[in-house]
């Protein structure tokens, strides 16, 4: 395995992150942040207990998880998408580097961007409410397979688009009301029987309840089923990557 072309290709994505610091890291927290102002305080004052936990700690693995999803997928799509778009990305296959080296520098350096900012309002949530995590070890493996996941996900946007718009169209009309409707601020189990039952056709709320598990070991599906759900998505993204390096989709032509 080529580690300097891997380690080459994550440092510049890297790189570039500490360049815009505004819009990576501090944009993300800042927003965040005014989620818990706003429901956390002003309406997490107005509602009970969810499952015995107070509303401003029972939102924080959906914030989190709300800036992870949108956080890889950026990164990785982007971080693709602009070698196609100033043609470098030529450069890159004609180097002595296989496939899989070019997607461990890209999606390893979108990866761990998320998992930097997941961890920044993580720390920053206990400026707001009192927050235990019953299960370190098994939030830290959900939080890094989503990361993983995700800039997986993130990095067949970056193929797929032809342009900056469409970098946006999936994060912005699929993945974020998806968040928003997976149980972010809810519990599923607050809804009527028949949209309890819609919710569970949608992926993100098994993402969502996955990591409150692990924070105060409830749910409103099993972590069991949560960890199978993202390993499915995962697998998936592999396949889709790899089809795309043996075709050359978009990347060749």
């Amino acid at each position: 395995m080529n580690f300097n072309s891997i380690f080459t290709i994550f440092k510049f994505e890297m790189d570039r992150m500490w360049r815009t610091s505004g819009q990576s890291v501090a944009s993300p927290v800042i927003s965040t942040s005014l989620y818990f102002v706003v429901f956390g305080s002003a309406i997490g004052s107005r509602m009970q207990e969810i499952d015995g936990i107070s509303y401003g700690a029972f939102i924080v693995p959906g914030l989190v998880m709300l800036s992870i999803l949108t956080q890889s997928i950026a990164n990785a799509s982007f971080g693709i998408y602009f070698p196609r778009f100033s043609g470098t990305i030529y450069e890159i296959l004609s180097a002595p580097i296989s496939y899989f080296e070019v997607v461990i520098g890209y999606v390893g350096a979108a990866a761990l961007k998320s998992l930097l900012i997941g961890s920044i309002i993580l720390l920053t949530s206990h400026f707001f409410v009192p927050l235990r995590i019953d299960h370190p070890f098994i939030m830290l493996i959900f939080l890094i397979l989503t990361c993983i996941t995700f800039s997986l996900f993130g990095f067949i946007i970056g193929v797929w688009a032809d342009g900056f718009e469409q970098l946006q169209i999936i994060p912005l009309l699929l993945i974020t009301p998806l968040t928003f409707l997976g149980g972010s601020f809810y519990s599923i189990k607050m809804l009527p029987p028949f949209w309890q039952k819609v919710s569970l056709l949608n992926p993100v709320v098994y993402l969502i309840n996955g990591f409150r598990w692990s924070f105060y070991g409830k749910s409103d599906v099993s972590l069991t089923t949560s960890f199978l759900v993202v390993s499915l998505f995962l697998v998936s993204c592999v396949l889709i990557i790899r089809w795309i390096f043996k075709t050359g989709y978009r990347i060749k032509a």
